[in-house]
This record gives C-alpha cells, sequence and structure tokens, in this order.
C-alpha cells in the first residue's frame, strides 16, 4: 500500500497533501487499520518533519472525525449494553481532568488501539474538544516515535530489512507460541 501511495504522490504532487490527509481520516475512521504506511509514506515523499507533520494532521482530523461519527452512530446503544460492565462503565463515565488524562495516556501507548480510544470517548461523556485536544497531544509523542522508526527503517539496506523481518517472524511466532501454551493450562 505505502509503495501505490508513494507512486501516487510522484505523479500527483499538488494532490499529495489532501490525499495522504483523506486516507489518515478514512484509516482513522474504520478503526483497525494501522496508519504506519500513510506515515511512510509521507516521509518519504515530504521529509521527515514535513511528512511526520502532515501524518499529524491527517490523524488529528480523522480522530476528530471517527469521534463525531462515533458518537452519532453508536452511543445510545453502546451505553446501554456496556452498562453490564463495571470497569466499562467507569471508562464511559470519565469526564473533566480524568476523561483528559485517560485519553492522553492511552494515546501514548503505542499498543493500545486508536479507534478503540476513540470509540470508547465518543460512547462515555467526552466532550469533542476536550477529545480532540487530548486525543491530538497525545498523538505527538507516538507519531514522532513511529515516524522516526519508520525513517531508520527506510534508512536499512536490504541486509537489515531481512534481519528485522526474521526477528519479527521471530516475535510473532514466540507470541502465538507463549498463546497456545496458555491456553493449555
Amino acid at each position: 500500500m505505502q509503495e501505490q501511495l508513494l507512486l501516487f504522490f510522484k505523479q500527483h504532487p499538488q494532490f499529495a497533501i489532501p490525499i495522504s490527509i483523506l486516507i489518515s481520516m478514512i484509516v482513522a475512521i474504520l478503526g483497525v487499520v494501522p496508519s504506519v504506511f500513510i506515515t511512510a509514506a509521507n516521509i518519504l515523499f515530504f521529509g521527515f518533519w514535513q511528512g511526520t507533520l502532515i501524518s499529524f494532521l491527517g490523524e488529528s482530523a480523522g480522530a476528530a472525525l471517527a469521534f463525531l461519527l462515533y458518537r452519532k452512530g453508536f452511543k445510545r446503544g453502546t451505553q446501554n449494553s456496556l452498562q453490564r460492565f463495571p470497569k466499562a462503565s467507569s471508562l464511559l463515565l470519565a469526564e473533566g481532568k480524568n476523561a483528559f488524562v485517560l485519553i492522553l495516556s492511552l494515546r501514548l501507548l503505542p499498543f493500545v488501539p486508536s479507534g478503540l480510544v476513540t470509540f470508547a470517548a465518543a460512547v462515555g461523556k467526552v466532550s469533542i474538544w476536550l477529545f480532540i485536544t487530548a486525543s491530538s497531544l497525545g498523538k505527538i509523542p507516538a507519531l514522532l516515535i513511529e515516524a522516526y522508526t519508520v525513517h531508520q527503517v527506510t534508512q536499512f539496506g536490504t541486509t537489515g530489512k531481512l534481519l528485522l523481518a526474521v526477528i519479527a517472524v521471530g516475535l510473532i511466532y514466540y507470541a502465538i507460541k507463549k498463546v497456545s501454551t496458555g491456553s493449555k493450562n
């Protein structure tokens, strides 16, 4: 996907920024597709800082739009069904400073799916402005780490990329093995 996006940017540079932001917004609305391929294309095409800024703008706008859509489409039905789960209810009831800190800290954690944070905030009591502020502030360090990592990986030669792939496959194998042996106990 990154290669196709990069090719499009090169063929239509006048549309590169709006298309990048639009794709980031679609990814945010879907909530489960990783945005790293957009960040990579942005950094390779625009350079590190401008590419990171464009990725930030797209992810922040996408999170805000997803919040509004999730709130409109899911709030009533989801709140009623989640009330059976006390921990989910406490997250749904978070407001003000507590909600701000919770959203900010969840955005800082790279393993927490962005769509899940947006969804939980949207069906809860969080205001749109509090969500946008906390979410965007939390995205800054997370996106800088992602952008730096992408930048470094793109600088690898074939040997470095092959080594990275072998390590990734090994970690996936280890995780699957751990989960499968954990479920037997």
